[in-house]
């Protein structure tokens, strides 16, 4: 990635200014919805349409839930402890580096945080590699083309399940009246109809 002078940009440089205000507005949050913190958050930054700053956004939503469930202690600490982890692994062009979107490891990340995952628990570590697969699955249902957006809302609310499922916490996940106003920005031609958060009377021209 290049500014306009030529300049190249790297990646922890990238979005350094939205990552901070991405952290600063989710610790700011009361919402026990992951689905809703999130949304603040998508619907408050200027988030482009397809980018690596949606998998910050997934990693400070799922946190922050969870921490405002209240079942485990999940301290601010802990919150930018996924946040970080997440931003070392989900960097531009990470889908098409690696054929797997950024949204897997940042809800990877944020689940190895609060399994106290590592190379030597077998369990934690097996549980949080079943969850990103069952994320990475949920996501590919929705591909044709990709949407981080989309992703988003897709991979949090299979996140919230894994984490009733996984660390009997419940986190409410309500997409029912989730509205995506950004169909008319996809590079690559919205999925319209195809995709759940679609509304007819969204779009332009509506």
């Amino acid at each position: 990635m290049v500014c306009p002078k030529g300049h190249f940009i790297c990646n922890r440089c990238h979005g350094a200014e939205l990552f901070d205000r991405i952290r600063t507005l989710a610790l700011a949050a009361q919402e026990k919805d992951v689905i809703a913190v999130a949304e603040r958050l998508v619907h408050t930054l200027d988030l482009p349409m397809l980018g690596c700053e949606h998998a910050w956004v997934a990693s400070a939503a799922l946190m922050v839930a969870v921490r405002n469930e209240g079942s485990l202690a999940v301290t601010d600490e802990k919150v930018n402890e996924a946040m970080l982890r997440t931003r070392r692994q989900a960097i531009a062009a990470f889908c098409g580096l690696t054929g797997v979107c950024g949204l897997s490891p940042a809800i990877g990340a944020c689940f190895s945080v609060l399994l106290g995952a590592s190379c030597p628990r077998n369990r934690e570590t097996a549980i949080t590699m079943r969850i990103t697969a069952r994320v990475t699955d949920a996501m590919s249902s929705n591909a044709g083309p990709s949407c981080c957006k989309n992703f988003l809302r897709v991979a949090l609310k299979e996140a919230a399940a894994l984490a009733h499922e996984y660390l009997h916490v419940e986190i409410p996940a309500d997409v029912s009246r989730v509205t995506c106003r950004d169909s008319h920005r996809h590079p690559h031609g919205c999925r319209r109809e195809k995709c759940a958060f679609f509304r007819p009377e969204s779009a332009p021209g509506a």
